[in-house]
């Protein structure tokens, strides 16, 4: 029997961490939800049993076998030493170890020779859910032709930042449309109804990390299998779900036919018909990465392309806790009788 923390449990992160732990094969493990102070008492569930988030103590990481940390850059920079030290491996979702010496960034899904972990790694950090979407849709692509060039716009929701901004998008829409003052601690900046390419100088939450995050993850995942990918970030005014942009240009021209076939089968799902073109609002909830292909107009042979645009979108959350557990399952083999070894 596993026994499995994590830590920011309150948070939008934390709660589909329970979920996506509850649907794997860790569901019969024993889970701990852990959270700071402001959070310690709320009520919660796991299973079918009602439980309590509970406060960090000093015991609080004590035989955990996997501790998962999904609350802010700062809870778990206080934490994630004290979880190591008692013997449990470090799952890091919340951006502040990808940077550390000897961390991992993983996804299972798209590895192929990755550097395996040990016992002596001090932190895995599933990759952000952003990059992972793009290196699959990569990682297919250069089965049937090299990658000369790939760029990519990624629109960020609301629930990137967490509640706070989700919450503060919410009263700026109400403010807006009654005329009153927009509250500004999340976005130094008008969010709603606009698209946002930084979110101000006085801001709560920066989209430029979050930008730097998914090109270094997206780089950690690519290695030497795929060219670099121009990428910038953008805050679109919704609540929940990224959506991408893509531009591809091959180096030799492929059949459309069998590009649309590589966008299919695993953790990709192709969309053909305009009326139910990937949107964040249909990839809510879905376990793939929705994408629909288009060629980029003027070419030569209609039937194929070199050059081609993709619009895909996904559930930024569900992906997120998918690949950490996915990650969770694959460092089983450091712990093969469930408990600290």
């Amino acid at each position: 029997m596993y026994k499995i923390a994590i830590v920011g449990a309150s948070t939008l992160l934390g709660k589909e961490m329970k979920d996506a732990l509850a649907e794997s094969p860790l569901a019969v493990a024993t889970v701990h939800l852990l959270d700071a102070e402001d959070a310690q008492g709320q009520l919660d569930q796991v299973g079918d049993e009602a439980t309590i988030v509970q406060g960090i103590g000093p015991d609080a990481f004590d035989h955990m076998d996997f501790t998962f940390f999904c609350g802010s850059e700062a809870l778990t920079q206080k934490h994630w030493r004290d979880a190591l030290r008692a013997g449990s491996t470090v799952l890091d979702l919340s951006g502040a170890l990808d940077q550390q010496t000897g961390v991992l960034i993983r996804a299972p899904w798209v590895e192929q020779e990755a550097p395996s972990a040990d016992l002596f790694t001090p932190a895995i950090v599933p990759a952000h859910p952003a990059a992972l979407a793009l290196a699959l849709v990569m990682e297919r692509l250069q089965h049937f032709a090299g990658i000369r060039l790939a760029a990519a716009t990624v629109l960020l929701p609301a629930s990137e930042f967490g509640r706070g901004a989700m919450d503060e998008l919410h009263q700026q829409t109400v403010s807006l449309l009654s005329f009153q003052g927009l509250p500004r601690a999340i976005y130094d900046a008008q969010a709603a109804y606009n698209l946002l390419s930084g979110l101000g100088e006085g801001a709560g939450a920066s989209l430029r990390a979050v930008e730097g995050r998914i090109r270094r993850h997206y780089s950690a995942l690519a290695g030497q299998r795929w060219p670099s990918m121009a990428l910038q970030a953008i805050h679109a005014p919704v609540f929940h779900g990224h959506a991408f942009s893509i531009l591809v240009e091959l180096e030799q021209p492929v059949a459309i036919s069998v590009l649309e076939e590589a966008m299919g089968g695993e953790h990709l799902d192709l969309v053909l018909e305009d009326t139910d073109s990937p949107s964040n609002l249909a990839a809510t909830g879905q376990n793939d990465v929705l994408v629909r292909l288009r060629a980029e107009p003027g070419q030569r042979n209609p039937a194929e392309a070199q050059r081609f645009w993709l619009w895909a979108a996904s559930d930024n959350l569900r992906l997120f806790a998918q690949n950490a557990v996915e990650c969770a399952l694959d460092l089983r083999r450091l712990r093969p009788k469930g408990s600290v070894q």
